[in-house]
């Protein structure tokens, strides 16, 4: 195999950059928007204006960077809105656009540059999905070919959103190379969710895919939608194979009847007639390619299998009672016996687990041979356990796992401790190199890699806080606020709610009162659009060095003979749209 995946060594200087530019910028991205305003944050580490950040922000996003901006006057005087000198840093030594002194923003520029530099696309460390498909076109000598697609394609476009479309389809054929490849046929498909992956997998690439997911609600949803998306395809290939027939059929009556005519020597009456006649056979084939009712009737249940009951709790085995236990394994058992008995060859088996590196999975799965280990948008620790799981079983010949919720890792040198209490094995970092660093990102930090929060929200809470330090001596609350904005009609009616909701007397505060906090940070609110802006142009470096770790963590293992990082998705449409993939053997 022609890998064009880089060293273990690569990787690990590569991470050691990505580190150092998180070391000096890290502080913006782990800043508390809640206290954004009661700790003064914009004027703690940013030297610039609002505006004047705003403006180098969407001159790099519209390719117009290092270009004359038009910024407001407070900009030109050299003056914050607060009137005070926002330019006493410049001219002093700068890392990543950090005064060296103050480590505050001073170079917003410098900053977007270096951003830039330190994502993934501009570490040049990423694959992509067409390099790795030529990678794997080799097939090793008693690897199977490739099964074969059905006569009539199912396109996930027909059941799924454009966005889910797109990923299962993209994913789907790394996942069917992967397996021909390694000459498997079995798929593991770790939090499965409502099984539009493994369903794909199994009636479309004829692959045996076992989805496993924690909660039973999502195992009994996958299972229902992949019965009638069976008999969704099965009638589909059928009016396809009777179109195609009758299409051919016709065809070849109109070439017979041609041909007759010919004989006659009417060539004008031939021409006329013959285009007549062949009119009538596309508007034949036309018809008989749409959906029949009935057909038409199974493709929009499929799609409304959604309603669902609310789902279980999402329970680890150690925390089962053992008649739970078995009740759950004598579950998995009865939906594998009845999937086998709805069809022969490639076969769905949705199973009901809590899955760890620990799991046995010769146990959750009778009959387990050989497989590929997959994952979409695992969420959280659910894809750093996906890895470890490969390294550790035998089983286990490849890996595709697309991770997402980096703000639900378990870190394992969290200072506080807090997130060590949750986790028996932490997600984040994993691999030996970064763990000898003794690294730690912070909750807010990895928040930022998926930030899409809405501004107003947190413009609110943030002002809420403000009014509760000045009149309830509280800079936090032990409650949470949860979602009341949603709920809210307007800012006085969303810091009564919330007052309410921490069980604090919102009578204290007159409607003016309160409205007169909203109306005075109103004038700041473009501090916080521009600090979030920062924190966006952040997110990819962060998400990053998580990624990077976890192509560490497989290039480590001495069992794993190829690992890479690969583009899979369109970021336009799938933001979290890298996968690692890792194979034992080639």
């Amino acid at each position: 195999m022609n890998s064009s995946s880089c060293s273990l060594l690569e990787v690990q200087r590569q991470m050691d950059e990505v580190r150092r530019f998180l070391a000096t910028t890290l502080n913006i991205a782990n800043a508390h928007t809640v206290e954004f305003y009661t700790h003064d944050v914009w004027k703690r580490f940013v030297a610039r204006s609002p505006d004047e950040v705003l403006s180098a922000v969407c001159g790099s996003c519209s390719g117009q960077q290092g270009e004359p901006q038009e910024v407001p006057s407070t900009v030109i005087t050299g003056k914050d809105q607060q009137g005070e000198p926002a330019h006493q840093e410049l001219g002093k030594e700068t890392t990543f656009g950090f005064c060296c002194e103050t480590n505050r923003l001073v170079d917003t520029e410098e900053l977007l540059l270096a951003a830039k530099a330190h994502s993934i696309p501009g570490l040049g460390v990423c694959l992509s999905r067409d390099q790795l498909l030529q990678d794997l076109q080799r097939t090793r000598s008693d690897s199977g070919a490739l099964p074969a697609q059905k006569d009539a394609a199912l396109e996930p476009s027909e059941f799924m959103n454009s966005k889910k479309s797109h990923e299962v389809q993209s994913m789907s054929e790394v996942v069917a190379r992967l397996a021909q490849f390694c000459g498997v046929r079995q798929v593991i498909d770790v939090g499965s969710g409502k099984g539009y992956l493994s369903s794909f997998l199994s009636l479309q690439h004829s692959l045996q895919v076992y989805g496993i997911d924690s909660s039973s609600t999502n195992t009994l949803g996958a299972q229902e939608r992949n019965r009638k998306l069976k008999k969704f395809s099965r009638a589909y290939q059928k009016h396809s194979k009777a179109t195609r027939t009758q299409g051919e059929a016709a065809g070849s009556h109109q070439e017979e009847r041609g041909t007759l005519k010919h004989g006659t020597g009417t060539e004008s009456q031939e021409k006329g007639k013959a285009s007549l006649s062949s009119s009538d056979v596309s508007t034949s084939v036309e018809k008989q390619s749409e959906l029949s009712p009935d057909t038409e009737e199974l493709f929009l249940n499929a799609l409304s299998l959604d309603v669902i009951e609310s789902a279980s709790p999402r329970v680890p085995p150690s925390q089962l009672s053992a008649e739970d236990r078995e009740r759950r394994k004598r579950e998995n058992l009865e939906r594998k016996a009845r999937n086998r008995k709805d069809g022969a060859g490639a076969v769905f088996s949705p199973l009901t687990s809590y899955v760890t590196a620990e799991t046995e999975l010769q146990e959750l799965i009778v009959g387990l041979e050989d497989a590929v280990v997959v994952g979409l948008h695992t969420c959280g620790d659910l894809a750093p356990s996906t890895l470890r799981m490969f390294a550790a079983k035998p089983e286990l010949e490849a890996v595709c796992s697309v991770g997402c919720c980096y703000h639900l890792l378990s870190e394992e040198f969290d200072p506080a401790g807090q997130e060590r209490l949750h986790a028996a094995v932490c997600g984040f970092p994993l691999s030996r190199y970064l763990r000898g660093q003794s690294w730690f990102c912070g909750r807010n930090a990895r928040m930022s890699a998926r930030l899409c929060a809405h501004m107003e929200s947190l413009f609110y809470r943030a002002v809420l806080h403000v009014i509760l330090r000045d009149h309830y001596s509280s800079y936090k609350s032990e409650k949470r606020v949860g979602n009341v904005y949603s709920k809210a009609k307007s800012f006085v009616d969303y810091v009564r709610r919330a007052l309410r909701r921490l069980e604090l007397d919102d009578s204290k505060l007159s409607d003016s009162d309160i409205q007169h906090y909203h109306d005075t940070y109103s004038e700041r609110k473009n501090e916080m659009h521009a600090f979030n802006m920062l924190k966006v142009t952040l997110a990819p470096c962060i998400e990053g060095l998580i990624l990077l770790d976890r192509l560490c963590f497989l290039k480590e293992q001495e069992n794993v003979s190829y690992s890479a990082l690969v583009q899979l998705f369109d970021p336009l449409l799938s933001p979290r749209c890298y996968a690692v993939v890792g194979l034992k053997s080639y």
